[in-house]
């Protein structure tokens, strides 16, 4: 069945009647991202100009007898809608349904721009498209090659592509039978027909350019498009993603860059064309910052390590904990441990700034008894809700939570806290009748 909306996509109301209303429910993603579940109605009616998802387009939102159609799917030759309503739908009513057209032609837009940036990449390398993707900013067109795509041949796809639209190259829809091959010949078919398909197909075709089976809704010729963008493009195991934008995203996108570079400008103090070069040098000065900040800790590590050589052994501690802030390498513990002398237990940790909170991601490390580091070792680790391991007296781990670090603290000092002696008791045996009272032994 060829529905209402694939015969005029520009049909923004509609009067139909109600075929069947059953109660359904609907994981509905709402426009702050987040998932809702609707309770609503599945409602099928003899028509519809609300696209039902297909053929890589989403499905279209809009009204029926005013309440939202959040859901419009193909099941065979009917569309079903999910209505969020609070009340069933009568068989046989008349009902009116309005489009969400803004919606509605941001989607023609990408599809029928897809249909042209497709055929001219076929046409200029014989590049075959084998997918695409309607994205809710960026859409992207698949390609079969492993070949990257060069800034140039994608300049020369986006001006062909825009001279053909100021042309204003007529768009049509036709319906053919599949089963006679020669109206079906010229027809591009790279998603085939679906299984529960029936009837005649739609082919789109864009004038001298070419014709593609299509489900979905197109301009009526290519002025509508307005301007085509291509963005860049990526290599993704064997194949080419070439992104793009079309027709109100272009304007949109323009409008995000422009802000952008506003902001940059604001924070760089300097004009788009010196926003590269001043970055550049930010860079180089960060990167010297870091280098001699990491110096500086060394410097201390090696400071803070000598320290305790030089204490007598006999005023040595029996471990020492050290815990730095200042980031998350681990070049402070490992020089620390290659001056710090031997004989004592050490527990170390780096971790990324105060400004992190608790949950800052860091590194553990323990080294001196092996028997005590193997006891303390997975008990830190659990508490810092990390993961390590370690033999030979050393143990390392990925600390991802700061918040038990004090437990880890007093587990520590309970092990090395000095030990209360508790003397033997004395038992004193009762006097017997009649005997007489036996003396305590004398104190030791």
């Amino acid at each position: 069945m060829v529905f209402k909306c694939q015969e005029d996509s520009f049909l923004k109301q509609f009067k139909t009647n109600i075929v069947s209303s059953e109660f359904a429910t609907l994981d509905w993603p709402n426009p702050g991202g987040e998932t809702q579940n609707l309770k609503g109605f599945n409602v099928i009616c003899e028509d519809t100009i609300l696209f039902p998802e297909g053929g890589g387009q989403p499905c279209d939102y809009g009204t029926l007898a005013g309440f939202p159609v959040r859901n419009v799917t193909r099941k065979g030759s009917t569309a079903v809608h999910f209505v969020e309503s609070p009340c069933s739908f009568e068989q046989g009513a008349e009902v009116s349904m309005l489009l969400d057209f803004p919606r509605r032609l941001d989607h023609m837009q990408q599809h029928s721009g897809q249909h042209l940036i497709t055929a001219l990449f076929d046409r200029e390398f014989k590049y075959d498209t084998t997918s695409w993707s309607l994205g809710s900013s960026v859409s992207y067109i698949q390609l079969a090659t492993p070949h990257l795509i060069s800034r140039e041949s994608l300049d020369l796809i986006e001006r062909q592509a825009n001279e053909l639209i100021r042309e204003g190259r007529p768009v049509s829809v036709v319906l053919v039978d599949p089963e006679v091959a020669e109206e079906f010949q010229d027809a591009r078919a790279p998603r085939g027909l679906p299984k529960d398909h029936e009837g005649l197909a739609r082919v789109v075709r864009i004038e001298g350019i070419e014709s593609n089976m299509c489900c979905g809704t197109h301009v009526t010729d290519l002025s509508q498009l307005q301007c085509i963008k291509l963005l860049y493009a990526e290599k993704v195991k064997t194949s080419i993603l070439v992104y793009f934008v079309v027709g109100e995203r272009v304007l949109t996108k323009l409008g995000e860059v422009f802000q952008r570079e506003q902001q940059m400008t604001q924070a760089l103090k300097g004009g788009p064309a010196q926003h590269l070069e001043l970055l550049q040098k930010l860079q180089q000065n960060a990167k010297g910052t870091r280098k001699s900040f990491q110096q500086l800790l060394k410097d201390f590590a090696t400071a803070e390590a000598e320290r305790l050589e030089d204490l007598p052994k006999k005023e040595r501690p029996k471990y020492f904990a050290l815990h730095r802030r200042d980031g998350i390498e681990v070049d402070f513990i490992n020089t620390f441990l290659r001056f710090a002398p031997e004989g004592i237990f050490y527990f170390l940790t780096v971790s990324e700034g105060v400004s992190a909170g608790s949950s800052a991601k860091g590194h553990l490390v323990l080294r001196g008894d092996p028997e005590l580091v193997e006891q303390l070792g997975p008990k830190f680790v659990e508490l810092l809700e990390g993961k390590g391991n370690g033999k030979e007296g050393s143990f390392q781990g990925k600390i991802n939570n700061l918040a038990g670090l004090q437990d880890c603290q007093e587990l520590l000092e309970t092990h090395f806290r000095p030990k209360k002696i508790v003397a033997p008791a004395v038992v004193v045996p009762e006097p017997t009748n009649g005997s007489e009272e036996i003396e305590p032994p004398a104190p030791i």
